[in-house]
């Protein structure tokens, strides 16, 4: 599911390719996509006809698009989902929604599973009220790393949990999770109340560094089913130091990195790097 890095580099895409630019028309191919528009596709196709889109935005890993009346298409990508911006119509596959733009130009969001999909956020345009609850990311300019950590200290849960709470810091996903809990050698469940000041801290600088190196490098990229609005992928993967590496040798210190069940997802650690904390078994 892409992260924070690879909604940024979909942000700019889009930034450089539609702000500003009026949709004259729109289709909805398939109507999974616009399920949570409950007025239904047809009110979605009429609402967002004549709209002109202002710069779209992001907080952690949500991106929406304002429009110049103060309503947003809020996008969310789930697993699959896509934009991409071409010079009239292209036949991408699992092309969901098209929306035709005033300069010939098409925006198309396709999603191969359709666990993402659009919505209209009346009033919206500043922060749709749908994501108003989710915490701001580590390059928002509100961030507050000494009140984040305060509020991380007092939880009673372990350290990725922590990270993954998207209303207690956002962007962060099981990628960077692992990237970040790595570099601060820190197993995924180090309890956060005995975490010291200066380790929390540390990690959460190591979660902001490492998502800037993989936004420098476009985002990551495991398959097709993350491109930009151009169809390019982003190559952060040859950079990953845990995520991914099960049975490849430490970058650190050599020992085979080994995945362990994590909810419903899965960690990849260090057995010598990064401990079992003492009395989790």
């Amino acid at each position: 599911m892409p992260e924070l890095p690879e909604v940024e580099v979909v942000r700019r895409g889009l930034a450089s390719a539609i702000t500003g630019r009026t949709v004259e028309r729109v289709e909805v191919l398939h109507p999974r996509p616009v399920r949570a528009h409950l007025a239904g596709p047809a009110d979605f196709v009429a609402q967002l006809a004549g709209q002109t889109i202002t710069e779209p935005r992001r907080r952690g890993k949500y991106l929406w698009l304002p429009l110049a009346g103060g309503d947003a298409v809020v996008a969310h990508l789930g697993m699959s989902g896509q934009f991409r911006v071409d010079d009239g119509v292209t036949d991408h596959r699992h092309v969901r929604v098209r929306c035709h733009l005033d300069d010939a130009r098409v925006l198309s969001f396709c999603d191969q599973r359709m666990f993402g999909g659009l919505s209209l956020s009346v009033d919206g345009a500043e922060l749709p009220a749908e994501i108003a609850h989710i915490a701001v990311d580590p390059f928002d300019p509100a961030y507050d790393i000494d009140a984040v950590v305060a509020r991380m200290r007092r939880k009673r849960t372990g350290i990725k949990r922590a990270l993954l709470d998207q209303t207690l810091v956002s962007g962060i996903g099981n990628i960077y999770a692992d990237e970040s809990l790595w570099r601060a050698r820190l197993h995924a469940e180090r309890p956060t109340e005995r975490l010291s000041r200066p380790k929390a801290y540390e990690v959460l600088n190591h979660a902001r560094d490492v998502m800037a190196e993989a936004l420098a490098q476009g985002g990551t990229s495991f398959d097709a089913l993350y491109v930009n609005v151009n169809g390019e992928s982003g190559y952060f993967e040859r950079g990953l130091d845990a995520y991914g590496r099960e049975g490849l040798p430490c970058r650190r210190c050599g020992r085979l990195m080994v995945r362990e069940q994590f909810t419903n997802r899965s960690s990849t650690r260090c057995p010598s790097c990064q401990r079992r904390p003492s009395g989790l078994g």
